[in-house]
C-alpha cells in the first residue's frame, strides 16, 4: 500500500509538474517519495546487472554503439554527476570518464560501481534540505529548481536501463519485469 501510495504521488506530480511544490505540497513528503522510487530502481538495476552474464558485459549491439558496461557506466556517472548539482552534496569521481575505464568493465566491478552511485543518490537526497527543493539552480544553459534536477535525473537513469533490455535480449536473456511498485 505504500508504494502505490508512493507512485500515485509520483504520477500527480509530473502531470501538474513542478509546480505542485509552490502550491503547498509537502517537500519532506516530495522527498520521502523519491527515496522509494530510487530504492526501487536500485533494486531494478540490479537485476539487471544480475540477468547479464560476465561474457556480455562487454557486449555491443553493433560497433558504434556503447557495451552494456558503458551504457550503466555512463547511467552511473551521470547519476551522480546530476545529483551532485540537485543535492549539493560533494560529487563523485569528477575528474573521470567512467565508461572509458577498463577497471569497471567486468561484472564484479560494475556491479559494485553501479550500486554505489544508487547509495550515492539515496544519501545525498536523504541529506539534503528539501525546504529548498523550488529552488533554482543553473548549469550551463538550463535553469530548474531543485525539484526538476531530481526528476531529470531519475528519468536519465531509467533511460539507460531500459536500453540495456536489449542488450540482455540479443544475447537470448529475458529481461527483468518491470518494478512499478
Amino acid at each position: 500500500m505504500k508504494n502505490v501510495k508512493a507512485l500515485n504521488v509520483l504520477f500527480g506530480l509530473l502531470l501538474i509538474g513542478n509546480s505542485a511544490i509552490s502550491q503547498g505540497l509537502n517537500n519532506e513528503v516530495i522527498r520521502a517519495n523519491m527515496l522509494v522510487d530510487w530504492e526501487r530502481a536500485k533494486v531494478y538495476t540490479k537485476e539487471y546487472l544480475d540477468a547479464m552474464p560476465e561474457s556480455g558485459i562487454n557486449f555491443k549491439p553493433k560497433a558504434d554503439m556503447r557495451s552494456f558496461a558503458e551504457q550503466m557506466l555512463h547511467m552511473s556517472q551521470s547519476t551522480m554527476t546530476v545529483i551532485s548539482i540537485a543535492t549539493g552534496a560533494e560529487p563523485l569521481y569528477q575528474d573521470k570518464v567512467l565508461e572509458k575505464m577498463k577497471e569497471y568493465k567486468n561484472k564484479a566491478a560494475l556491479t559494485k560501481l553501479v550500486m554505489e552511485s544508487y547509495d550515492y543518490a539515496i544519501q545525498s537526497i536523504e541529506k539534503m534540505d528539501a525546504s529548498k527543493m523550488d529552488s533554482l539552480i543553473r548549469r550551463g544553459n538550463y535553469e530548474t529548481d531543485q525539484f526538476g534536477w531530481l526528476n531529470k535525473v531519475f528519468e536519465h537513469q531509467t533511460h539507460h536501463r531500459a536500453q540495456t533490455t536489449i542488450y540482455l535480449r540479443l544475447k537470448g536473456i529475458k529481461a527483468p519485469n518491470e518494478k512499478l511498485f
